[in-house]
């Protein structure tokens, strides 16, 4: 891995070429998501049945769209019974820490009789996306899925993207039934996103669009913002590791490059303050890339976006971790959680050397659908809060009233609102 002395210029130019990695950086693409999304609006399942054959080569209809009980069922006998317990065992993980989220309304009241409050109630529905093709991901259905049920969704619909058979992965599969979803749908791409932000006549319209997918994915949620609600705009998975000079440099390596294999626009960066973990993390990672199954992968990866920051002191190696403001931050140090004090911008923290992010990614229970792209400065995981609605509850007195109304009215009328300031006039004009 390439090792740079970190300097204000060059942290710059980092976080310039990191941004590149947007979602908006791809404005050549928006014009085919929004055709795509017109168009399933006004043609429905027709449309959607005609992208689904042009894209994943699958001759889609009203029939088979759905996925059957009989395909759940099979789906399970094609895992290992290991594999299966496992994926029960993460998903009460899951759970647990989720749960653990949950608000609860609450209500004040005043001498005067007034009460004030605040009333939480679930999303009535919330369309999960799941990426199909050669990579599937069974714990991103577990993370879509169980904060939804634990919110009280009462209506949860996956979508993903059918193979040429017309098959969806077996771990996919059981891992939405395990984890409770209603309904499962064989549709995948910017077409998927629009049939569930509008509803066709098999696909019911959701309130709320979450899950990961590709560049069209993306854009597709991107634009259908405020006609359904979205998690965020997901993009290239990232990991930024903050260490001293007491870690083991093997241990660095490995998580580094469980980032990197991701795709070519993954990005692996160690912020470190020691010169020696710096050459001995970048032998490690040589070694690593002759007997890893995806190393041309990690390779671009690595060429593309990874680095190693050689820092001065560790408040300089901090500065430039809340700046990159990465999706994952390991923090390797003598004392990471004294360290973890000043980091302000981070996805998720996995503090020490046996808390490796594949940890989260599968196992721990934290949530792993998190902020990319340096957004950890003001979006949060997906959490139980995705999908709850909060209202507020205002019930006043007629002496409650009494008591503000001309600061009402004053306030109305410097505002030029004339028939504000008169709705809370008339109640007391003859009184």
């Amino acid at each position: 891995m390439r090792i740079v002395k970190l300097t204000e210029d060059n942290k710059k130019d980092l976080l310039n070429k990191l941004l590149k990695r947007s979602t908006t950086s791809y404005p050549e693409y928006e014009k085919t998501v929004a055709d795509i999304i017109e168009n399933i609006k006004a043609g429905g399942d027709k449309a959607l049945f005609e992208y689904t054959l042009k894209f994943d080569k699958f001759e889609l209809t009203k029939d088979n769209i759905k996925v059957s009980a009989k395909e759940i069922a099979e789906a399970y006998k094609l895992l290992d019974k290991d594999y299966i317990e496992v994926i029960r065992k993460a998903k009460a993980n899951i759970e647990d820490f989720h749960k653990k989220q949950v608000r609860q309304t609450f209500i004040t009241t005043k001498p005067d009789g007034s009460i004030l409050g605040q009333r939480i109630t679930p999303i009535a529905s919330a369309g999960t996306y799941v990426p199909g093709g050669k990579a599937a991901y069974p714990s991103s259905v577990l993370m879509n899925i169980v904060p939804a049920k634990v919110a009280g969704v009462e209506k949860i619909v996956m979508v993903t993207p059918p193979g040429k058979d017309g098959k969806i992965n077996p771990g996919t599969l059981v891992a939405a039934d395990i984890a409770g979803v209603d309904e499962i749908y064989k549709v995948g791409g910017a077409q998927a996103v629009a049939a569930l932000a509008f509803g066709t006549e098999s696909v019911p319209k959701v309130d709320k669009i979450t899950g990961p997918g590709n560049i069209f994915v993306a854009l597709a949620k991107k634009a259908v913002y405020g006609n359904v609600g979205i998690d965020s705009i997901a993009g290239p998975s990232e990991i930024v590791v903050l260490a001293d000079d007491t870690p083991n440099p093997r241990y660095v390596a490995a998580d580094l490059l469980s980032q990197a294999e991701h795709d070519e626009l993954a990005s692996a960066i160690l912020v470190t303050t020691s010169d020696e973990l710096a050459e001995k993390v970048s032998d490690e990672v040589d070694g690593f890339l002759k007997v890893l199954e995806r190393a041309e992968i990690i390779k671009k990866s690595l060429d593309n976006f990874g680095y190693i920051l050689v820092a001065d002191t560790m408040d300089e190696a901090i500065d430039a971790v809340n700046d990159i403001a990465g999706e994952h931050l390991e923090i390797l140090t003598k004392n990471p959680f004294d360290t973890m004090t000043k980091v302000k911008n981070a996805g998720a923290m996995f503090l020490g050397e046996y808390s490796s992010e594949p940890l989260g990614d599968y196992f721990a229970g934290p949530n792993h659908i998190l902020p990319t792209n340096g957004t950890s400065r003001f979006f949060s995981p997906l959490s139980v809060d995705d999908f709850i609605k909060k209202s507020s509850i205002i019930c006043y007195s007629e002496e409650g009233l009494r008591k503000v109304h001309e600061d009402i009215e004053l306030f109305a009328t410097k505002e030029g609102l004339s028939a504000h300031a008169n709705s809370i006039r008339v109640r007391f004009e003859s009184k």
